[in-house]
């Protein structure tokens, strides 16, 4: 047995438990008017046969970025690089994982007009789903749910991260076609923030935001009614003041 105080051995890797760090991504789209995620199905164990969030081991040789866009690629064929990633938080409890000790770094991907996914290495299915009913099966407490591992958690934790992001940031724009209506921009942050916002009052806000849309110089009325105001997305990289959503209890 080797001498735990000899300086030799005290980096030997059999004196240290298994240890592993994955990547673990919260793609995020608008679809249909409504808030969705990027899921894949486990054809493997653990978890074999439930829903998971794209994600998967770094590799020795991998920068974490790096191991992330190549999940994404592997496990559901979303090639190109999304129009936002960032890192999100990282989750280390010990048993989230059945497996070893395993460290998550998670990613947060906003973007638009995403593909249709298809499953590919150890992912039996991908698929865009509604992020609302996740949500809701999510126990608070635990952070389980319908989803494998802590996944249920990141996810929600990833949620709230976007919709703060349409708070004090213009994000929200880039869902838009590059030219839109108040009412399609309105549309987004209904979808993101799971609530119905007054139409006028979200219009004064928008619109008295500086730099935050500009008028476009046209109208249409592919939303149907009278001819609408176009804008386009403005120069400004954050939002002041902020365009604060309301928080249930909150009273605001």
């Amino acid at each position: 047995m080797a001498d735990a105080h000899d300086p030799a051995s005290a980096h030997d890797p059999a004196n240290f438990p298994p240890f592993a760090v994955t990547v673990d991504l919260v793609v995020l789209t608008v679809r249909d008017g409504t808030l969705h995620v990027l899921l894949v199905e486990r054809g493997c164990q653990p978890f074999a046969g439930r829903r998971a969030l794209p994600g998967g081991f770094v590799r020795p040789e991998e920068d974490l970025p790096d191991a992330a866009r190549r999940e994404l690629r592997e496990e559901t064929g979303v090639e190109a690089l999304p129009a936002h990633l960032e890192q999100l938080a990282t989750y280390g409890t010990p048993g989230r994982d059945p497996r070893m000790r395993v460290v998550s770094v998670a990613y947060l991907v906003l973007a638009p007009d995403l593909p249709v996914p298809r499953a590919g290495t150890d992912a039996a299915f991908a698929e865009w789903a509604p992020a609302g009913p996740l949500l809701a099966g999510a126990d608070e407490a635990t952070g389980q749910g319908r989803l494998a591992f802590d996944h249920a958690r990141i996810l929600a934790d990833g949620v709230d991260r976007a919709r703060a992001k349409l708070e004090y940031t213009p994000l929200a724009t880039t869902f838009c076609p590059q030219r839109f209506t108040i009412a399609e921009l309105r549309r987004v942050y209904e979808a993101v923030w799971g609530c119905r916002l007054d139409p006028r009052n979200f219009h004064r806000k928008i619109t008295g935001t500086p730099e935050f849309v500009v008028e476009a110089g046209s109208t249409t009325t592919r939303g149907g009614g009278r001819p609408a105001q176009l804008y386009r997305a403005g120069p400004a990289g954050w939002l002041i003041p902020p365009l604060l959503r309301q928080r249930p209890g909150s009273g605001q």
